[in-house]
């Protein structure tokens, strides 16, 4: 991989640590205030409420953001991304004023929520479209760049989420500072953009190529590949996203109604930062050996791998869950198994990013508009995750989420069988890009 597509990737994990990182603190502040301010009417279903807000951005923006990509440049647009998220945390800082005003203050947060979506809405297409274009017909590059992108975001948001405890912890005070730094970590990312990434080779022609714009997304949207591909990947998304929405909000306090989940232990900042990074750690690992095996592996066999992989996590994790009094081996033969549930899972999204990256062949005027589905998937599973997570948290606490997370991968295989008949044309007709 070239400079500029380093760049790209390194830019991708600093944007992405400041959305984690802003996740995270709200997490904690979210929970410090369910607890010491019950006026400002924070709760799980809230907390749901907010982090969708977020994704509904993205789901609305992200289209509009990637056919602007494809006609003033991918390189361009990346750079709004760290510009409305700068804003967003600013904002953020700010809302922390508005304590006294309940529904002012839930108003002006719904608001950042929204502009932090559009930061990843004007962002990600275009990376992704930058990515395709450079990636085009090199099949082992394509998959490494898949998988470090899906690396790079994953670890930004894991980074980000393990640096919020303590953060949140040396600022609880004054968490508006917290915010604040954070505005600093988005400009770092519009430096990298703008002065490590270069304009692709190829892009000048593409650029002056006739777009035929919203038609496309409706030629896409028509299409059995894209149908096909859209619930499984919106299901895995979901499935991930109520954890990003709940799980440090819930980690974070006891719930005296489940006194049975020993996941609801109230743990503090360290505890959870510990498992942060060791989840960040694992899931990584599994990105790279995925990610290493398009070559070898057809994408759809990775993505079942993946979503059995995470069912087998979701029982560990119940298990875990209600340990309470057994013996320390069986606790850790558990966690061993969460662990290796997560390894697996984490191929089913490279292995997704791939098969959209390769529809893209067929277009190559318009890979931002494809790579934008990206974000609309990724923001409807992540809505749905953020939605169901707030209300099984709120009926079932930890076991609710578990549940929650075996019914969505459920859904995330039916439609795959036949996705998997159409693999060897993803790219359109005529056009293999997998292996038997």
């Amino acid at each position: 991989m070239d400079r500029s597509l380093w760049a790209v990737l390194v830019g991708t994990f600093t944007l992405r640590f400041s959305t984690g990182l802003t996740g995270g603190l709200l997490g904690f502040f979210f929970g410090a205030l369910a607890k010491e301010r019950p006026e400002a009417g924070i709760d799980a279903v809230t907390v749901g409420v907010m982090a969708a807000t977020f994704y509904v951005a993205e789901m609305v923006l992200a289209p509009p953001f990637g056919l602007l990509s494809d006609r003033i440049g991918h390189h361009r647009v990346m750079q709004f991304g760290p510009v409305f998220g700068a804003v967003a945390v600013v904002l953020t800082a700010a809302s922390t004023n508005l304590l006294g005003l309940a529904l002012v203050f839930l108003l002006v947060l719904a608001l950042t929520r929204f502009l932090e979506g559009a930061s990843t809405a004007a962002s990600v297409p275009s990376i992704l479209g930058y990515i395709a274009l450079v990636t085009a017909g090199d099949e082992s590059l394509r998959g490494r760049a898949a998988a470090r992108f899906e690396g790079a975001t994953l670890a930004g948001l894991g980074a980000g989420f393990i640096v919020a405890p303590k953060l949140y912890e040396a600022f609880a005070a004054e968490v508006a500072t917290a915010f604040l730094l954070n505005a600093g970590i988005y400009l770092v990312s519009l430096l990298i953009y703008r002065y490590g990434v270069a304009d692709p080779r190829g892009e000048a022609d593409l650029l002056a190529a006739p777009h035929p714009g919203w038609r496309r997304y409706g030629d896409l949207v028509r299409s059995t590949h894209v149908m096909l591909l859209a619930p499984t990947w919106i299901a895995i998304n979901a499935a991930i996203g109520l954890w990003f929405s709940q799980s440090i909000f819930q980690f974070s306090r006891r719930d005296a109604r489940f006194p049975a989940q020993v996941l609801h232990g109230g743990f503090d900042a360290t505890q959870i930062t510990v498992a942060a990074i060791v989840i960040a750690i694992v899931f990584a690992a599994g990105l790279i050996y995925w990610g290493n095996r398009f070559k070898s592996m057809r994408r759809t066999t990775i993505i079942l791998y993946g979503v059995l992989g995470g069912a087998g996590m979701v029982l560990a994790g119940l298990a875990l869950n209600h340990s309470a009094g057994l013996p320390t081996l069986v606790t850790v033969a558990f966690a061993l198994a969460m662990a290796a549930g997560l390894f697996v899972l984490a191929g089913a999204t490279p292995a997704a990013l791939g098969l959209l990256a390769d529809v893209s062949e067929a277009f190559p005027a318009d890979r931002g508009a494809i790579m934008g589905l990206y974000s609309v998937f990724l923001a409807m599973g992540q809505i749905t995750g953020s939605l169901i997570g707030g209300i099984a948290a709120d009926a079932q606490g930890i076991d609710g989420l578990f549940v929650s997370t075996v019914v969505l991968l459920g859904v995330a295989l039916v439609p795959l069988s036949r996705l998997r008949r159409a693999e060897h044309f993803v790219g359109g007709p005529g056009t293999p890009v997998t292996l038997d």
